[in-house]
């Protein structure tokens, strides 16, 4: 089986497919890196061969990805639509879709995640982080919008009624080890130990017997994951909060100041989201 994206760079080794997103500074999930992540969680529903456990991480280093490219919300979301079918032209259900995928996923992150990049690491099944370099956040809600591609489904599961109300609400970043104190990702690593034992961990669950993986996964899911209504609804919502003229108006300043471009806001941007 052939992995080949251009936004994505894939290698396997052991039954472990390792695919680093590689879409400019900022990975912001966009046209191309949406289309790419279609074709890859079509190709594990459809024949993932040999491969047992994805491992996602990036190849910009203060990014796992920003967050998606405000600049083409329709453009990328009717790219999503081709995961589902016009009745899910959302990002929130490409990424519902990667969360069934019959195989492992986990997220590797070093640099900042943030809003959808955030929920594509929360539709993957584990997260682990660099302890040093990893920063987490849904900073939707400092725009007037909120997030609509999982976020509040996996983030209310995940952290409880209050710590998600914290995190969506207060839109600021979360280090390493608070995301992983507040249960929003496995563990935080030091950095120079990340990628040893993502690669020691992914390998090992690549060696058992895949019946039984997959078949535990999917219970868990059953247990744990929202309804397809449920992402629908969050998507729904999304389009319609960033269309109105406030959110209009502080994502247009936020542009002006540096947003979408490698640099100090968008480094710092769960600060920069609750500044006048």
């Amino acid at each position: 089986m052939t992995f080949a994206y251009a936004s994505i760079r894939t290698r396997q080794d052991a039954g472990v497919l390792f695919a680093t997103l590689d879409a400019g500074p900022l990975n912001l999930i966009g046209v191309d890196l949406v289309r790419d992540l279609v074709s890859l969680v079509a190709t594990l529903n459809a024949d993932p061969g040999d491969v047992r456990v994805v491992v996602i991480d990036s190849a910009a280093p203060d990014f796992f990805s920003a967050h998606v490219d405000l600049a083409a919300v329709p453009q990328y979301t009717a790219e999503a639509a081709k995961a589902g079918g016009p009745g899910d032209a959302s990002l929130g259900m490409l990424l519902h879709a990667l969360a069934h995928v019959p195989v492992i996923t986990i997220a590797k992150v070093r640099g900042r995640a943030r809003g959808g990049g955030d929920e594509l690491a929360l539709a993957c099944d584990m997260i682990f982080a660099s302890r040093e370099k990893a920063v987490f956040g849904q900073f939707e809600a400092g725009t007037g919008a909120l997030p609509g591609a999982g976020g509040i489904q996996h983030l209310t599961r995940r952290l409880g009624r209050t710590r998600a109300i914290e995190a969506v609400v207060g839109a600021d970043d979360f280090d390493a080890d608070l995301a992983e104190r507040y249960g929003w990702i496995n563990r935080a690593l030091p950095d120079a130990d990340l990628d040893g034992f993502v690669e020691r961990l992914a390998k090992r669950i690549a060696g058992f017997p895949p019946e039984g993986v997959k078949a535990a996964k999917r219970a868990i899911n059953d247990l744990t994951l929202p309804d397809r209504a449920n992402v629908r609804s969050d998507a729904a919502t999304f389009q319609g909060l960033i269309a109105r003229p406030e959110t209009r108006e502080r994502l247009d300043r936020l542009a002006g100041r540096g947003l979408q471009t490698p640099g100090e806001l968008e480094r710092d941007l769960g600060r920069a989201v609750a500044e006048p």
